[in-house]
């Protein structure tokens, strides 16, 4: 008998919050749900990452509609899956923007990730049917673009591979805020199934160097202090470190993914396993962690039907 993904049992309703980091940038997240950034300028609105369906954009539109009326214009995707995309066609926005490189994964992954995390976690494609299709950037960049919005100054930079290789990151420099996409996360696991493990603490390295006084991450709630700050950053290290480290030692041993899998699963959980998406992620982890330590530069590309093989394999006990 055939296992379900850990996420296929996750149908409870999460609460959303919509909160206040300065005067114009504001975080919606919903207890470890994906996260969305807001930011308004002088005369439009800039939102970042845009949720999985346009219906359920709907509701980040209604939260920016209690504080402002300005026109949405602009929609960043800090990376290209689907559970961050999808949703961009709602907000009516003229410019969708992503790196150069989000771009290329689009092109090359775009449809296999949208089956894929559909499949995964269906509970966060609410109205699927609303898609209309993969979301193209219109305005793209290489490294770094600086976006005015009046005399709001909005800089998007790839500071470095991590979750995937066209990880953006959204920087406020007169306010301190920084939106990371999942390049952080906040009490929530790390989904490093396309990532750069070797790279990312780097990354890491050069946020922290920023020295954000706010961040919004990837998943997990919006967070207002420097020591917060560090703590998500030092989480999210501890765990790509951790993770690494337990692979590489299981293959340089000999050992089958499967092995890799069980003696990570013990050695993360005492002190990760509480967090969100804990038994999602560790599988898809623990496989690109295994390719990584092999030579695998490149992740592999995630369809259907590899997930459920790899499900099968790991999960299943």
């Amino acid at each position: 008998m055939s296992k379900a993904f850990a996420s296929k049992g996750d149908l409870e309703p999460k609460k959303v919050s919509f909160t206040r980091l300065a005067d114009n940038a504001y975080a919606y997240t919903a207890e470890g749900d994906p996260n969305t950034g807001v930011i308004i300028g002088d005369d439009c609105v800039m939102v970042l990452d845009a949720q999985a369906t346009p219906v359920m954009a709907r509701d980040v539109i209604a939260k920016i509609r209690t504080v402002t009326d300005k026109p949405i214009r602009h929609v960043v995707l800090t990376h290209y899956h689907a559970v961050r995309v999808l949703g961009a066609s709602g907000y009516g926005a003229a410019n969708i923007i992503a790196s150069e490189d989000t771009r290329d994964l689009i092109v090359e992954r775009g449809a296999q990730d949208y089956q894929s995390e559909f499949e995964r976690f269906p509970r966060l494609f609410q109205a699927v049917d609303s898609i209309p299709g993969l979301t193209w950037p219109n305005v793209v960049f290489r490294n770094e673009l600086t976006v005015w919005l009046g005399k709001t100054e909005v800089k998007l930079m790839q500071l470095g591979r991590g979750h995937t290789k066209g990880d953006t990151v959204a920087w406020m420099p007169k306010e301190g805020v920084l939106f990371s996409g999942d390049l952080v996360e906040f009490g929530a696991t790390p989904y490093t199934g396309d990532a750069y493990l070797t790279e990312w603490p780097a990354t890491l390295d050069r946020i922290a160097a920023l020295k954000p006084r706010a961040l919004v991450p990837g998943r997990g709630d919006a967070l207002t202090n420097s020591e917060q700050v560090a703590q998500s950053l030092s989480g999210t290290r501890a765990f790509i470190t951790t993770l690494y480290e337990s692979v590489q030692a299981a293959r340089a041993a000999g050992k089958s993914l499967k092995e890799a899998y069980d003696s990570t699963y013990a050695r993360l959980t005492p002190e990760f396993g509480h967090w969100v998406i804990f038994d999602h992620c560790l599988p898809f982890d623990v496989s690109r962690a295994f390719d990584e330590a092999g030579g695998t530069r490149d992740p592999r590309i995630w369809t259907a039907e590899r997930d459920a093989e790899m499900w099968q394999a790991l999960a299943s006990k």
